[in-house]
């Protein structure tokens, strides 16, 4: 991925939902261009998730998601379509509903509603099929008529879905707002076999381009080059980040005057979840002989032999406590509803899911009364320099202090 391509986790995402043979797939189609999406006479056709990342004007960079049929489908089938729209609800951003104009509201398009309405979603109502109506009905607000098959109503349909965009809540900044103009921010970037051949990581590119865009200079290190390149600045930098593997070792070698965080722990913070994560992660200390705790990943990579996740911070954690703990591993979209088998649960950095869908991940933490952090802060903690890490914060340092 290059500096200037838009991740799919920072693009608006449109999902479009309804029963099965609505038309979903071809409006899909419609709306975007392209043959996104299988289209058949048959109910049913689509039965995963079908997800494009593209420019849409005039939306800009969004992520179009057409889910399977919401249908009360009997068998194991029907519940795995039923189980995956309803995963995909926890990530979007703007939802539409397509009906059957001819056959209009159904008890399912109600339910869909109701799970729109629950969610606090935008939403439009879209009636395809409508060219083959004798009268187009008077529309009401939050719908619209639209036809796949002639494209009559599509033009109105993205103007539509770009007014709904546009209130949505601005982009936060992952160290932007954090750094003036002409500031220098250096970035300790280790290289080891885990890292992706002849590129950097997700986080670091959008920790560079959010640097850059807000008129500051970075300089990018790996861990053993640190101190050369603190003593060649002519002056302390603002900001030192470091990958959070490398902690101790980086918070040994930079000054103590000089702010240190992590790319894990900012990009909490721009996922819009350091708060909990900084409540939660003092669980760490309360863990018992046989605790159970939830290790989570946003994405599905491959599992390299000294993986975070399910190598480093589990033996990190063993160490510390002598304890023998029961981990268990999620990745991608596959996060547990049920988090009270858990006695905490760490998360990822998140770079590859969208601030909706870690703020439901967080919401259901939270109302089941599970500790909530993540790698970056749990690390930091482990290594000692929790307090440091949060000195950008000070209301956060004021909080564990008490």
């Amino acid at each position: 991925m290059s500096l200037n391509e838009t991740p799919s986790a920072n693009r608006l995402h449109i999902s479009f939902f309804g029963r099965r043979n609505a038309g979903k797939s071809s409006l899909v189609n419609a709306v975007t261009g392209q043959d996104l999406a299988v289209v058949s006479e048959v109910k049913g056709t689509t039965t995963d998730p079908v997800q494009k990342a593209m420019e849409l004007l005039p939306l800009g960079p969004v992520l179009i998601i057409d889910t399977p049929g919401f249908d009360d489908d009997s068998g194991p089938l029907g519940e795995k379509r039923v189980e995956r729209t309803r995963r995909i609800l926890r990530k979007t951003d703007v939802a539409v509903l397509v009906v059957d104009a001819a056959q209009g509201l159904t008890g399912t398009d109600e339910e869909l509603l109701g799970l729109f309405k629950a969610r606090g979603l935008n939403y439009l109502v879209a009636y395809n099929k409508s060219d083959l109506l004798s009268d187009r009905p008077t529309e009401a607000p939050g719908a619209i008529h639209v036809s796949a098959l002639t494209g009559d109503g599509i033009r109105e349909l993205k103007e539509k879905l770009a007014a709904l965009a546009a209130g949505q809540e601005p982009e936060p900044k992952i160290v932007g707002d954090l750094i003036k103009p002409l500031d220098f921010v250096v970035l300790v970037v280790p290289i080891d076999k885990a890292a992706p051949k002849g590129r950097l990581i997700l986080p670091q590119q959008q920790t560079i381009r959010d640097i850059l865009e807000a008129g500051g200079a970075t300089v990018v290190v790996r861990e053993a080059e640190l101190g050369g390149a603190l003593a060649g600045l002519a002056s302390p930098p603002r900001l030192v980040i470091t990958d959070s593997q490398v902690f101790d070792q980086v918070a040994a070698e930079t000054p103590p005057t000089v702010p240190l965080t992590s790319f894990s722990i900012l990009f909490a913070r721009y996922k819009g979840f350091l708060d909990q994560a900084v409540r939660g992660v003092r669980a760490l200390d309360r863990l018992a002989e046989g605790d159970r705790v939830l290790i989570a990943e946003g994405c599905t990579h491959h599992r390299q032999c000294e993986d975070i996740g399910t190598v480093k911070l589990p033996r990190w954690i063993r160490d510390r406590g002598g304890l023998n703990l029961d981990f268990i591993f999620s990745a991608g979209g596959d996060f547990p509803e049920d988090l009270s088998p858990y006695r905490l649960v760490i998360h990822c950095g998140a770079c590859m899911l969208n601030e909706r869908e870690m703020k439901y991940r967080q919401r259901i933490a939270l109302e089941q009364n599970v500790p909530f952090t993540n790698y970056g802060l749990a690390i930091a903690h482990l290594r000692g320099v929790l307090i440091r890490s949060l000195g950008l914060w000070p209301h956060l340092v004021a909080e564990l202090e008490a």
